[in-house]
């Protein structure tokens, strides 16, 4: 019958479509390519199933070129020996814990990671007030559950039970915004390397290549510290902000020119300009001084990390290419700063304003961004 062969055939074609047309792809479809490379060149050892060696994850995460020419885009701009070390963790027994304040790409690093060594970043578990222990232990499927009591058909795993039974990296997202009780079932699968499912007297052993990679910061509101036990079983690693005004435009760049290819968006690298000003300002208002260190200025109440400043520009660039010309421009990118730095109405605005007053107006080739900023705030 040729039926099912059209059905399959059709679905088959429906999802390439789906496929090309997915918003954000997981970093090991988006980098497929620089993966297979990897692996082709890399003649290293491997730990047990890992898709690269630890040199060649440094590589995929740092950037480099391989010695057929493929150019390896960096994925992570800062010190070589911080994902050294988060590599070198990860291909122990230890958990490694990304720590950074918002915004310093610990989501990011975390992907890809988990892409380069298990080749598939998908086994998330997103920590937030609401996530239960089954997010990371198991549930049940409580129709099976019903029918025909506890069974492992009716078990549900999660991603981390899945990671163990595979051998594969799982991630868990926002660790202190998962409560402390739930953070605690932890202890036992990082350090036994077991899950107990005692509703079926079994347990669910890590095969070798299992580890987690946890993301957290200590920033926001509504944290939940880690216990001392807990906090022992992971290997930290703290991700700082762009050492320098440079680093973060570069950073801020490669983001927006491959959000901005997905949107089809105009090249930031015809902004560079904003670019490099959208960083100026969200530096200076961080570090509480201006860039030449003769002024001292207050800090408003956020953050302004590198993902705000990407979000901003990349928004600037969405009303340049529907609203404008096709260039950034500073009208573009000032309502954006605007939201980013006035969280607070009342505070955020008098800094936002003495800022503005200040420094920007006295800036030489900043006229036009200081009427933007003018009437935007207006």
């Amino acid at each position: 019958m040729t039926m099912p062969e059209t059905s399959a055939t059709t679905a088959a074609t429906v999802g390439e479509a789906v496929g090309a047309e997915v918003l954000r792809p997981h970093a090991e479809d988006a980098f497929a390519g620089e993966l297979a490379a990897l692996a082709a060149a890399d003649d290293r050892p491997r730990p047990a199933r890992w898709r690269l060696s630890p040199w060649a994850v440094a590589t995929y995460l740092l950037g480099g070129t391989l010695p057929d020419g493929t150019v390896v885009t960096p994925k992570y701009v800062g010190p070589r020996r911080i994902i050294e070390v988060a590599v070198t963790t990860l291909a122990t027994d230890r958990a490694l814990l990304l720590l950074g304040v918002p915004g310093t790409a610990k989501t990011w690093v975390s992907e890809h990671l988990a892409a380069a060594v298990s080749g598939d970043s998908t086994l998330l578990v997103q920590g937030t007030a609401g996530t239960p222990e089954e997010a990371i232990r198991y549930g049940w499927n409580y129709a099976q559950l019903l029918a025909h009591g506890p069974s492992r058909d009716a078990l549900v795993s999660s991603p981390v039970m899945r990671a163990m039974a595979e051998g594969m990296t799982a991630r868990i997202e926002e660790l202190t915004r998962i409560p402390a009780d739930v953070q605690d079932s932890l202890i036992t699968i990082l350090s036994e390397k077991t899950l107990p499912v005692p509703e079926l007297g079994q347990e669910i052993q890590a095969v070798r290549g299992f580890n987690v990679i946890a993301t957290a910061n200590d920033r926001d509101r509504g944290i939940n510290d880690l216990s001392s036990a807990l906090r022992r079983r992971f290997n930290t690693v703290v991700l700082p902000l762009p050492a320098t005004a440079e680093a973060e435009v570069d950073i801020v760049s490669r983001r927006v020119d491959q959000i901005g290819r997905s949107l089809d968006l105009p090249g930031g690298l015809e902004g560079i300009a904003e670019i490099r000003r959208v960083v100026t300002v969200f530096r200076e208002l961080r570090d509480g001084v201006t860039a030449d260190g003769r002024t001292k200025i207050k800090s408003p109440s956020g953050t302004l990390s590198t993902a705000e400043a990407i979000s901003v520009v990349t928004n600037g660039l969405a009303l340049a290419a529907h609203f404008g010309d096709g260039v950034l421009r500073p009208g573009d990118v000032a309502s954006g700063i605007l939201g980013a730095v006035v969280r607070d109405p009342a505070a955020d605005r008098v800094i936002w304003q003495e800022y503005v007053e200040t420094v920007v107006r006295e800036r030489d080739g900043w006229k036009d961004f200081y009427r933007a900023c003018r009437e935007v705030g207006a």
